[in-house]
């Protein structure tokens, strides 16, 4: 089955929490705090796989999930860092951020791309020694890992792309110039996938073809198959239109002309200035009048004509030595580069959101950031409780209790945690 775009969730691996620790040894007094870090969390990654030709891997499973680092112990010990999770998909895979659209990552090359990030491991209770303060009780909670729906979308690595209206000899040309071998029938729409084939010269040139399905009249806006199936157009170095000459199907060849063009153009401009070649097939059904009338139409537009007959390798040769001359003057197949991430979108910014519900002089504070923290203070300890305060101030939360009216005296709730608020 052919899926060329689909819907996942990731979850990058969670930072391991510091630990809380004191050096026991005998004879040595006094050892002071050893706790040890907590591991970073796995990362996600993806990387292009030459052997996949469509994402129908990720049609079922639809959640992914990196390992998580592991907390610190004592003696300094740090937490194993969470192993990272390599996803492959076919090269030419774009990488998007389900609700942005912004687009992460283009996985065109042999080059592993990170798309989300493990969580920092957190810091064991000997990072916050002092020497005021030399028995640290608390530790800083490992950071979460970056968690996000992607939408990943195929768009085919090919030099060449074949387009035209369906029955007029697009899988019967790029059978007979590789070894791709596509359904042909003397009927519309038998191409219902797109189809790769390597064109292999004598001269020892090469290049990747495509043969692109179901582009009819309105196929941008969704008529036929062209509006799943014209993305894998955008990145061809180079186009073949391949016309009907002979009119066999009941339509003009120069209509034809006009229209996927049109759509082309309507899909994404660009397309409009990609070259291209008038590729006039099923020549044996037409005259010469008519093969004359047509190749006077696309040149008076400034495109190249040749006329064959795929089906016997009338002229396909010449066609094919063309197209490779033609690629070696043409720049590399596309890469798109990743956008830029919004200011008001960074990862930092969105694991510090914080929401107060005011219920009376009860405010009650949602933060799932704070969750991991609260779990490495111990309220019972004065030194744990202002490192508790100090986070609160820097994180934003004690300005945002002070906007939602918060007065001295009301209560606050953190996730179980109730304290009077003291200005």
């Amino acid at each position: 089955m052919f899926i060329d775009d689909t819907k996942i969730r990731l979850k990058a691996g969670d930072g391991g929490s510091g630990a809380v620790a004191f050096h026991r040894e005998k004879y040595v007094a006094s050892g002071g705090p050893d706790g040890g870090d907590g591991g970073k969390g796995g990362d996600i990654l993806f990387l292009a796989d030459d052997n996949m030709s469509t994402l129908a891997d990720f049609r079922y499973k639809k959640k992914y999930r990196a390992e998580n680092g592991e907390a610190g112990r004592g003696k300094r010990c740090n937490g194993r860092k969470g192993s990272d999770l390599l996803i492959r998909v076919p090269r030419g895979t774009l990488v998007k951020d389900a609700e942005t659209g912004r687009l992460i990552a283009d996985i065109s090359s042999d080059k592993p791309a990170v798309i989300a990030k493990g969580g920092r491991g957190g810091w064991g209770n000997s990072h916050f020694a002092t020497a005021t303060r030399q028995t640290p009780r608390f530790a800083r909670p490992g950071a979460a890992g970056e968690s996000f729906y992607i939408k990943l979308e195929l768009k085919l690595l090919a030099d060449v792309g074949l387009v035209g209206y369906p029955n007029v000899g697009k899988s019967t040309l790029i059978s007979v110039v590789s070894e791709a071998k596509p359904v042909i029938a003397d009927y519309p729409f038998t191409t219902i996938v797109p189809n790769l084939g390597v064109v292999s010269l004598e001269n020892g040139a090469s290049f990747v073809m495509a043969d692109i399905p179901g582009l009819i009249e309105n196929a941008s806006e969704g008529a036929g198959l062209g509006h799943e199936f014209l993305r894998h157009v955008e990145r061809c170095r180079l186009l073949l239109h391949i016309v009907d000459v002979s009119g066999s199907e009941g339509r003009d060849p120069k209509e034809d002309f006009k229209v996927i063009n049109n759509e082309l153009r309507k899909f994404n401009p660009e397309l409009a200035e990609r070259p291209m070649i008038a590729v006039g097939n099923k020549c044996d059904l037409a005259s010469d009048e008519q093969i004359s009338d047509f190749k006077n139409f696309v040149e008076m537009q400034g495109y190249e004509f040749f006329p064959v007959m795929a089906a016997i390798k009338y002229q396909v040769g010449p066609l094919m030595d063309r197209t490779a001359e033609l690629l070696s003057k043409l720049p590399p197949v596309k890469e798109y580069l990743p956008d830029p991430v919004s200011p008001d979108k960074t990862a930092g910014e969105q694991e510090k959101t914080v929401e107060i519900i005011k219920n009376g002089n009860v405010f009650t504070v949602k933060a799932e950031w704070l969750v991991p923290v609260l779990r490495t203070i111990n309220f019972a300890e004065e030194d744990s409780v202002r490192y508790f305060q100090r986070v609160l101030m820097k994180s934003g939360v004690d300005d945002a209790l002070s906007k939602a009216g918060v007065q001295e005296g009301d209560t606050v709730s953190i996730y179980g945690v109730e304290f009077d608020y003291i200005d």
